[in-house]
């Protein structure tokens, strides 16, 4: 039986308040991570943010945190190069992979990266959630296809975040979202509820704030 996705709802008030405590704590750039040797302890709750180049995913962080400047915007394709860690207070981890598809980078840099997200994903047992950024213009492409099916064979549940949703206009927006949920629903891995969010609008942060801090 095929699994029905959804739009998530926005949070009830005590969701919300509690998705608004958490990110109201201090948020700070802990370390950029190059090998599995320089992984943090696994010793808190952890989620990770994955998307094709200029998704929007350190804008997203950004306005998770409330704090400008924590994750580095580029608009440089496939500059970012390391697993970047950020404490969200005493008891989160945020973790901004590097992006990918028609990465800026030579193509043993990009196997080296490769390689280094799969073994991160196989083997970080506190990860509890893996958000799949998809721009929300174009939908899900083969790029963001490689990376689902990496997150299915790992056995990583990830949740699919449409990223800037003010950029589309209200009648072309179905067509996408359904595009979307028929991508989402042939990945075992996938969560069955779509954010949707605007960084720059502030839309749908609330949602996705609620979702991490509920976590088990």
């Amino acid at each position: 039986m095929q699994m029905q996705f959804t739009l998530a709802e926005a949070p009830d008030d005590i969701s919300a308040e509690k998705g608004r405590k958490l990110f109201a704590r201090e948020s700070e750039f802990l370390k950029g991570v190059v090998a599995m040797n320089g992984l943090p302890e696994a010793d808190r709750t952890e989620v990770c943010f994955a998307g094709r180049s200029n998704v929007g995913k350190s804008s997203l962080i950004n306005a998770l945190t409330g704090t400008k400047g924590l994750a580095r915007a580029s608009n440089t394709p496939g500059r970012t190069q390391e697993i970047n860690f950020f404490m969200q207070g005493p008891e989160h981890y945020l973790v901004d992979l590097p992006g990918y598809g028609y990465a800026n980078a030579p193509l043993d840099v990009v196997e080296k990266w490769q390689k280094l997200l799969k073994r991160y994903l196989s083997g970080r047992q506190n990860l509890r959630r893996a958000f799949v950024l998809i721009d929300s213009r174009h939908g899900v492409k083969k790029v963001d296809e490689e990376i689902m099916k990496l997150l299915d064979s790992s056995a990583v549940t990830f949740q699919c975040v449409m990223t800037k949703a003010d950029k589309v206009k209200e009648k072309d927006r179905a067509a996408i979202i359904e595009q979307v949920k028929g991508a989402l629903a042939k990945h075992p891995a996938a969560y069955p509820e779509i954010v949707l969010t605007s960084s720059e609008k502030g839309d749908g942060i609330s949602t996705l704030r609620s979702i991490i801090c509920n976590l088990p």
